[in-house]
Order: structure tokens, then C-alpha cells, then sequence
């Protein structure tokens, strides 16, 4: 038996059924944003692979990393030992945040667990009984249980889990749009924190950009009200930039947008390069402080591969290159040949609108029953994304070429062209 038959009599693809539902595309390997298939086609990733292969495949300096620290110390438990790729990561990300106790683990959705039993304890150690999280409609956190309870309870992937899920509080979204007026959902926000204030630990979003649940971009002004009325109240702001960071937006991180410091952030997808699964949550020191010297003393929480060596080698190697060239004005370019691009998006019949911010681009569709037939669509042309409902985007590597970026939206909308009338 191959390979290929191993994975379709054996191996569970997420978010699909066994044996898939869906074609599944088998890879040979990568180069720089280049899929190539075991049947010898080319593709350009239009995704990064979910996001965090910001500097493409193969990089030669993300490599030697990992080469250099297998034969150094692949792994070591954390629990009671330290090592020195993990101590450089730990500053490297405080530096960078501006926050100061940094928690590693081996997910995103496990940082965003983290992130929310952080909060918990904090309140409890200061005596307070605050077990709640508010968290926005359209929200997208993660796959665990912890994580899915602050995803939207109603539209999102995981509603079908309902009662299942501890229930927390949600508020109305910001107002689609960069630029747009969000005093609607301010005032909700607004409205939320004066009822509830005495039972929330935490407010949990993604900052200017709202991922899996609808790929919405808003007004960083909403970010400066949240943080106003999070010190108001004395609820901890959670920014889940998971799929924000490192760049994604066009800063550094996507609350730079507003100006402001959240209390607790997690960061993930980007973090390595995409070379091995790692996240972190990243806490101001008054919020370790104050767990750290309450009679509850400790973080209990300690993931097998937290701090592994290799993935804080790699991810030390992705943020020093990363700060070693230009990403902000690639990213900027990025940016511009979206903005240039998708305006042909707008004028077909099928589109209900176009978007973009930094390396992320974004096509809405009225109806969410051609994501499949687009996807066939771009990979026969040679371009890899994957649309989910009405969304047919690209979040690119900040090393893609400007022939192959245009290439990749141009692809998307004449899949959109290609649609049939009568599929209508």
C-alpha cells in the first residue's frame, strides 16, 4: 500500500470527514511560496500554510537553525529545567510586545486556553469572583474547548458543539471596515462592560482583523475604547494575535494600529516560520505578579513540548530575520498590488465585496456555494488557496514576487469570472 492510500484509508484531514469529502492535494515539497505536487504540477501558495509561513519554505537561515540545535538538544522538559534558546525567545518576545512574562506553548489554541486560565487566576488571586469572557461576534479563538467557548456561539465552526461549551458574554462586532464607523458597537461594547463588569475576567479579540470567522477588517478605534474600558473596569485585555502578528497587518503586531498595550497577548502561526508548531502567551508583570505572590503561587499548566529547544531555535532565527530586512515595505507592496487587484473583484456580479490590509487579501462572495469549485478552479491554473464559505482570500509570505501575487488574485477572480450562470 502507498502512501497516498495510507492517508485516504487512515489519515482525518481537519475540518473534513474520513475518507474526505474533499480532494486532498498530495505534496512532494516546497520552495519559497512554490507547492509541488507528487504528479509534478507547480503551485503558488496563496496561504502560507495557514498563515505563518511569512518567509516561504525552505529558508536556508530558518534551516541551519534547526540542523544546528538537533544535534545540540532536540528536547528537554520544561518543567524545572531551562535552556538557552528558550531564555533568548522569552526576550526576544517581551521586547517585542512590550509586556513583560512570557508562557510558551505548543499552539495556538492551547496559548488561548492559557491565556483565558491566566485571566481567571488573576481575578481569583485578587479575590474576586470573575469567571466570564467577553468576546465578539464573528469571533475566532481556536479548536480546543476553552478556546471554542469565546468563538461565535451561533455562525461560527464550532457552534454545532452548543451546550457543550462553558457560556460567556458576546457583543456585537465592529462595523466592517478600516475606516468605518463603529459608535454602534462601541456603545454596545459600552452597555456590555456596565452590566457586566462584576462577573467578566477578561475582553478576548483579534485585533483589527477578525480571522476564520469572516476575515473582518475594522476600525482601530474600537481597540483604544476597548482598552479605555478594560482599565476602567478592571477587566484584562486578551489580544489574540495568533494570526495578526509578525507582520500580517502591516505592523509588527496589529494593536500598533491603535496605539495601545493589551494585558495579555498570544501569538502563534508566524512565530517559527511556519517550520514547527509553537505559540506563546505573553502577560504584563503585574498580572505574573500578582498570581505569583497569592496563595495560589502558580500557573498550572504545563504542555510536554512546552519550550522545546527546536521550535525556540527556529522561532529565534524567524524573529531575527524577520528584523533583518525590510518586511514592512515588502509588506506594504504587498498591500498596494492587493489594493490595484481587487478592485476588479468589486464589479462582478457574484462579489458582495473586496478587502485587504498588509499581506492579506480578501474576496466576499453572496452566496457560499462555490468555495469548492473556485479552489479546483485556481489549483488547475496553478495557485493554491483555500476558501471557506463566502470567502475567497490569500494571505501571502512576505518573499513572494509581485508576478506571482498578482497572479494569485487574478486567478481567484477569474474562478469567480468562471462560474457558470446557470450554477447561479
Amino acid at each position: 500500500m502507498n502512501w497516498l492510500e495510507i492517508d485516504k484509508n487512515h489519515v482525518w484531514h481537519p475540518y473534513n470527514s474520513l475518507p474526505s469529502k474533499t480532494k486532498i492535494l498530495p505534496v512532494k515539497s516546497t520552495n519559497n511560496t512554490s507547492i509541488f505536487l507528487e504528479s509534478g504540477e507547480e503551485l503558488i501558495d496563496g496561504m502560507s500554510s495557514w498563515w505563518s509561513a511569512i518567509h516561504g519554505y525552505n529558508n536556508p537561515k530558518l534551516s541551519e537553525a534547526l540542523k544546528k540545535q538537533v544535534d545540540i538538544m532536540p528536547h528537554i522538559m520544561f518543567g524545572g529545567l531551562a535552556h538557552e534558546q528558550a531564555s533568548l525567545l522569552a526576550k526576544k518576545l517581551s521586547d517585542l510586545t512590550g509586556l513583560h512574562s512570557v508562557f510558551l506553548c505548543d499552539s495556538g489554541s492551547v496559548s488561548v486556553e492559557v491565556a483565558l486560565k491566566t485571566a481567571i487566576l488573576y481575578q481569583k488571586a485578587k479575590g474576586l469572583k470573575k469567571y466570564k469572557f467577553l468576546a465578539l461576534k464573528n469571533a475566532y479563538h481556536g479548536d480546543t474547548l476553552g478556546a471554542m467557548s469565546v468563538c461565535d456561539p451561533d455562525n461560527s465552526m464550532h457552534s454545532i458543539y452548543g451546550t457543550y461549551l462553558s457560556e460567556h458574554i458576546f457583543t456585537k462586532a465592529p462595523e466592517l471596515g478600516f475606516d468605518s464607523d463603529c459608535s454602534e458597537s462601541i456603545i454596545e461594547l459600552e452597555k456590555n462592560f456596565e452590566e457586566h463588569h462584576e462577573e467578566i475576567a477578561g475582553f478576548i479579540l483579534e485585533p483589527i482583523v477578525q480571522g476564520a470567522g469572516g476575515m473582518r477588517i475594522y476600525n482601530p478605534e474600537y481597540l483604544k475604547k476597548a482598552r479605555e474600558l478594560c482599565t476602567k473596569y478592571d477587566v484584562l485585555l486578551i489580544a489574540d494575535e495568533i494570526a495578526t502578528g509578525f507582520g500580517h497587518t502591516g505592523k509588527m503586531f496589529a494593536v500598533e494600529h491603535a496605539n495601545i498595550k493589551p494585558d495579555i497577548m498570544t501569538v502563534g502561526k508566524g512565530l517559527t516560520g511556519g517550520y514547527m508548531t509553537m505559540a506563546a502567551m505573553i502577560t504584563s508583570k503585574n498580572i505574573s505578579d500578582i498570581i505569583s505572590n497569592s496563595q495560589i503561587g502558580v500557573l498550572m499548566h504545563g504542555p510536554t513540548f512546552m519550550g522545546n529547544p527546536l521550535s525556540c531555535s527556529v522561532a529565534n532565527a524567524s524573529i531575527d530575520l524577520l528584523l533583518e530586512f525590510s518586511w514592512e515595505n515588502n509588506v506594504k507592496k504587498i498591500e498596494d498590488i492587493f489594493s490595484q487587484e481587487l478592485e476588479f473583484a468589486k464589479e462582478l456580479e457574484l462579489v458582495s465585496s473586496a478587502r485587504n490590509i498588509g499581506a492579506i487579501g480578501v474576496i466576499e462572495l453572496k452566496d457560499d456555494c462555490y468555495a469548492q469549485e473556485i479552489q479546483d478552479y485556481c489549483v488547475k491554473n496553478g495557485v493554491w488557496i483555500r476558501p471557506f464559505g463566502k470567502l475567497i482570500y490569500s494571505i501571502v509570505a512576505y518573499t513572494i514576487n509581485e508576478d506571482d501575487l498578482r497572479k494569485i488574485v487574478r486567478t481567484m477572480i477569474n474562478a469567480i469570472k468562471s462560474i457558470k450562470k446557470d450554477n447561479k
